[in-house]
C-alpha cells in the first residue's frame, strides 16, 4: 500500500506538530507520525516536551511554588492558614491531568487544520518514502514530497550512575516521585537539574547539586548566573561546582554517590534518591535507514545547513535532532520556516535572538550574547543593570531579588543582549527580544513608556542605565 503526502513530519513534539500545521495550513496535504504512547498504550502528541519535559515540569514547579509559599511566605502578608502539608500523589496526578489537556489539544489542532495523525514509528528510506509501523505492528510505506525530521532528543546517561527507574532516575523519573525524598541527589547543575531540584527543595528535600563545571551556567552571562546561584543556595539547594562523579552503589533504597571534589578529594554521599541530568542527546534510532541520503554530525545531531536543510534534496530536519540549543520554541520556528519553504517562501530565523529561560524562582533569562561572548569578540560595549529591590511592584510582591543587565554596542547603542534573574524573567526578556529583533537601541527602550508599578519597569531603567541615565538608582560611570 502506498499513500502520497506533500508533507510528512515524524514527530509532534513542539517542532513537529507546529511544522504539520503550517504546512497543512499553506494547503500542503500532510501527515504527523508519533510513537508516543500513553499508559494505556494509547497514541499521544507532544513528544518529550509536553509529556514528560516543558509542561509537566512546570506543572510541578508550580505546585511546589505555592506549598512553600503557603507555608513561608504567607505570615508576611497578614495571612495564617495553620499547618501546611503537601500530598504528592494528588500534585503529581494534577500533573498528568495538566499533560493530557496540553496533548490532546494538539489532536484537536490537527483535526481543524486537515492533519493526518499517525500514531506508530517511521523511518525515511531513500527517495521520500517513509516506512510507516503503527502501533499495532502494520507496516506500509508512505510517499512524500518532502519530509521533515523532527524525531526530539533523550536524557544523556552515564555508566558510572546507571538509570534503574527507581532509586536512579533521569529527568522523566524525577517527575514522577510519589514521596518526598529526605536527601536527594542531583548530578548536573544546568536547566533541568536546578529545576528539578528546585521541585523537590521547596516540599522539604535536602537537595544537593553535583556538577562537573567549574562555572555556575557557563553558557549564562556570569554576573547573573552568580546573582542567580546566591539567591538558589539561600533557598536551600547546595550546589557544588567542579565535582566529578565517579560511582554509584544502590545499598538497598539507597544510593551511595562517590564523586572528587574541586581539590580533587574523593568524597562520598548518601541520598534516598539520584536525578541524572547531565544534558540531552538527538535521537536518531530507527529514524534513518542507511540510504536515506541523511548524514549525521560528529555529535550524532542530523546535518543542517541554516535553514534546516538535510543533504538529501527533500528532507528536512528540525528542533533538537540538530544543532543550536535544545530549545521547544526554536525548533517551533524552526518548523513553521520549513513549511513555508516548502509552500515556496522564504523566510529566515534569526538564530541571535532566541531567548532562554531557567524556570527556578527567581527565573533565570537571557537572549541575546552575554557579556562573555561580547568582550571575546573584542567589541565595544556599554552595559546597564537595574536591581528588582529598586522597583516599586517587586518591593510590594517580596520579588526583590535579582536584576536586569542590558548590553549595548558603545558606538551604535543597538542592544547586544539582556540577562534577568528575578520575577517574571521569562516574560519580561521577551520584551527586550521584540526590541532587538526590531534592531533597537537602549535607548530606544529607554525612550519607550512603561506601565508602573510593574516589574518591567526594571527593563526600561537597565536601559537607561547603559547611557548613565537611570533615574531610580544612582549611576555608575561607563566602561572604558
Amino acid at each position: 500500500m502506498s499513500d502520497k503526502y506533500d508533507v510528512i513530519v515524524i514527530g509532534s513534539g513542539p517542532a513537529g506538530y507546529v511544522a504539520a500545521i503550517r504546512a497543512a495550513q499553506l494547503g500542503l496535504k500532510t501527515a504527523c507520525i508519533e510513537k508516543w504512547k500513553d499508559d494505556k498504550g494509547k497514541g499521544v502528541n507532544g513528544g518529550t516536551c509536553l509529556n514528560v519535559g516543558c509542561i509537566p515540569s512546570k506543572a510541578l514547579l508550580d505546585s511546589s511554588h505555592k506549598y512553600h509559599d503557603a507555608k513561608a511566605a504567607y505570615e508576611a502578608h497578614g495571612i495564617t492558614t495553620g499547618e501546611v502539608s503537601i500530598d504528592v500523589p494528588t500534585m503529581i496526578a494534577r500533573k498528568e491531568k495538566v499533560v493530557k489537556q496540553m496533548s490532546g489539544g494538539i489532536g484537536g489542532l490537527f483535526q481543524a487544520n486537515k492533519v493526518t495523525a499517525l500514531y506508530g514509528t517511521g523511518k525515511l528510506l531513500a527517495g521520500r518514502k517513509v516506512e510507516f509501523t503503527d502501533n499495532d505492528g502494520k507496516v506500509e510505506t508512505l510517499e512524500a514530497e518532502n519530509v521533515i525530521l523532527a524525531s526530539g532528543s533523550v536524557p544523556v546517561n552515564i555508566p558510572m550512575a546507571p538509570v534503574d527507574n527507581d532509586v536512579i532516575v533521569d529527568s522523566t523519573g524525577a517527575l514522577e516521585f510519589q514521596e518526598v525524598p529526605k536527601r536527594l541527589g542531583v548530578i548536573g547543575a544546568g536547566v533541568i537539574g536546578l529545576e528539578l531540584g528546585s521541585v523537590w527543595s521547596r516540599l522539604g528535600a535536602d537537595v544537593v547539586c553535583l556538577e562537573a563545571m567549574d562555572d555556575f551556567l557557563a553558557m549564562m552571562d556570569q554576573q547573573i548566573a552568580k546573582e542567580a546561584k546566591k539567591i538558589l543556595s539561600k533557598q536551600g539547594l547546595d550546589i557544588r561546582l567542579s565535582c566529578r562523579v565517579t560511582g554509584t552503589e544502590v545499598k538497598g533504597k539507597e544510593v551511595e554517590v562517590t564523586y572528587t571534589d574541586k581539590d580533587g578529594n574523593e568524597q562520598k554521599e548518601t541520598f534516598d534518591k539520584l536525578i541524572v541530568c547531565v544534558g540531552r542527546r538527538p535521537y536518531t534510532e530507527g529514524l534513518l535507514s542507511g540510504d536515506s541520503g541523511v548524514n549525521l554530525d560528529e555529535r550524532g545531531f542530523i546535518y543542517v545547513n541554516d535553514l534546516c536543510s538535510t543533504n538529501a534534496p527533500g528532507v528536512w530536519a528540525v528542533g533538537d535532532v540538530v544543532r543550536g540549543p535544545m530549545l521547544a520554541h526554536k525548533g517551533s520556528e524552526e518548523g513553521v520556516m520549513v513549511a513555508e519553504r516548502i509552500a515556496g517562501q522564504k523566510p529566515l530565523l534569526n538564530y541571535d535572538i532566541i531567548p532562554n529561560v531557567i524556570y527556578t524562582h527567581p527565573e533565570v533569562a537571557s537572549v541575546g550574547r552575554t557579556e562573555e561572548q561580547i568582550k571575546a569578540d573584542g567589541e565595544d560595549y556599554n552595559v546597564g543593570t537595574f536591581p528588582f529591590v529598586a522597583v516599586g511592584r517587586a518591593v510590594a510582591a517580596d520579588e526583590a531579588e535579582g536584576m536586569v543587565k542590558m548590553i549595548a554596542d558603545a558606538k551604535t547603542d543597538r542592544v547586544l543582549g539582556c540577562h534577568i534573574v528575578g520575577p517574571s524573567a521569562s516574560d519580561l526578556v521577551q520584551q527586550v527580544a521584540i526590541a532587538m529583533e526590531f534592531g533597537s537601541t537602549a535607548e530606544d527602550i529607554g525612550m519607550t513608556v512603561f506601565g508602573h508599578p510593574t516589574f518591567s519597569e526594571a527593563v526600561k531603567e537597565a536601559a537607561l542605565a547603559v547611557n548613565g541615565h537611570a533615574i531610580h538608582m544612582p549611576n555608575r560611570k561607563k566602561r572604558k
